[in-house]
């Protein structure tokens, strides 16, 4: 009977190993993949949230993603050391012409606002024109009861206090589209400073990213920045109403983004053409938020030209990025960014299906 017994013992663990085989075999067949990319601090709270979710849809992808400026992940794009770039700038000509077959796609869209620390003045109550924040940023206007500020708000008792400005310090795509719309609302500041990722400034103190930003204004009294509304919500900072192109003053908000986008969503670029020219700052429209942009990933049209990217990776890039810009939107509104439209969608998922890895399109099923 001993004999009996542990014969049918040997042969449960025999089952039980011929059960677990397979399910090894499975895991190691699964690979591990890690996609690396580095950018725009201005998505970076939704980027992080995505990064986040997706392991969830697939425990197989790992996503990294350094929060360094759009400058710095244009040219670690530029030099092949990430698999995506993120910016909120779209490749100049001169660095779509460096990386040869780029391709832009628009994963969100979201509003740089203007934050301020000035004690008394709560509820996002502080009125600007654009002409105004010209005149601060290029330091004509030195303190918050300047007439011009007082004007546009009789019934706030602004203090005589000296205007601490804040700027980014490093390459940022939220200084492009800052730098777009004072181009666009003064006429000063684009003939002496102009258009860009980094500029001379005139006047104040420079932080890098918009986490460095938001912390110099939170810190400093009297003090104004710019950055985007995801971190000025996060840090439950006043941000000011500001006067669009059709007279009227507009927070920054979902709607008041969204309605910026809508005349230009369905006017936009192939994925492969040049973006350069694409801008949704100082938009026409009552309800139109006039600092509004969309943030790019940018990758290349054939993904082999970074030699980092095997087949798999390219799969997976593919997959991610599909996911972002359809399911991966649903996590957009609760971090103050908004949802792609659908024309934008449309769009992406062409770009998407025109990719190629050694010339060979790669499958998005």
């Amino acid at each position: 009977m001993a004999n009996i017994t542990n014969f049918k013992q040997i042969g449960v663990s025999f089952l039980a190993l011929s059960l677990l085989i397979p399910m090894v075999i499975n895991s190691v067949n699964a690979q591990q993949v890690t996609i690396n990319g580095a950018g725009a601090t201005f998505p970076f709270p939704l980027i992080d949230t995505w990064r986040v979710e997706y392991k969830k849809v697939n425990p197989d992808v790992n996503v990294n993603y350094a929060s360094i400026g759009s400058g710095g992940g244009i040219k670690q794009f530029l030099e092949k050391t990430v698999d995506f770039g993120a910016t909120d700038a779209p490749l100049s000509e001169s660095e779509f012409t460096r990386a040869g077959n780029p391709v832009h796609i628009p994963e969100t869209i979201g509003s740089v606002v203007l934050s301020y620390n000035i004690p008394g003045i709560q509820d996002n109550s502080l009125k600007l024109s654009g002409p105004v924040i010209a005149d601060i940023f290029l330091g004509k206007i030195t303190n918050w009861n300047d007439p011009k500020i007082q004007e546009l708000n009789p019934n706030l008792a602004l203090p005589s206090n000296t205007i601490n400005v804040v700027h980014r310090s490093d390459g940022s795509g939220t200084t492009f589209v800052f730098t777009d719309y004072l181009s666009k609302v003064s006429q000063e500041w684009s003939e002496k400073i102009g258009t860009s990722k980094s500029v001379p400034w005139p006047t104040g103190i420079g932080a890098p990213g918009n986490e460095g930003v938001s912390a110099s204004i939170l810190g400093s009294e009297n003090s104004i920045g710019y950055v985007e509304l995801a971190y000025a919500l996060t840090t439950k900072m006043n941000y000011a109403s500001i006067q669009n192109k059709d007279g009227s003053f507009v927070l920054p908000s979902i709607n008041s983004t969204m309605s910026a986008v809508s005349a230009t969503a369905s006017s936009l670029p192939q994925g492969s053409d040049r973006w350069n020219n694409v801008s949704l700052t100082n938009a026409a429209g009552p309800n139109s938020y006039p600092i509004s942009s969309f943030s790019y990933i940018v990758l290349y049209k054939e993904l082999g030209t970074n030699p980092s990217i095997n087949q798999q990776k390219a799969k997976s890039i593919v997959d991610f990025i599909s996911w972002v810009i359809t399911d991966g939107q649903k996590f957009s509104e609760p971090l103050g960014y908004v949802p792609l439209p659908a024309p934008v969608v449309e769009l992406n998922k062409q770009t998407l299906n025109s990719l190629t890895l050694n010339g060979k399109p790669i499958s998005t099923n």
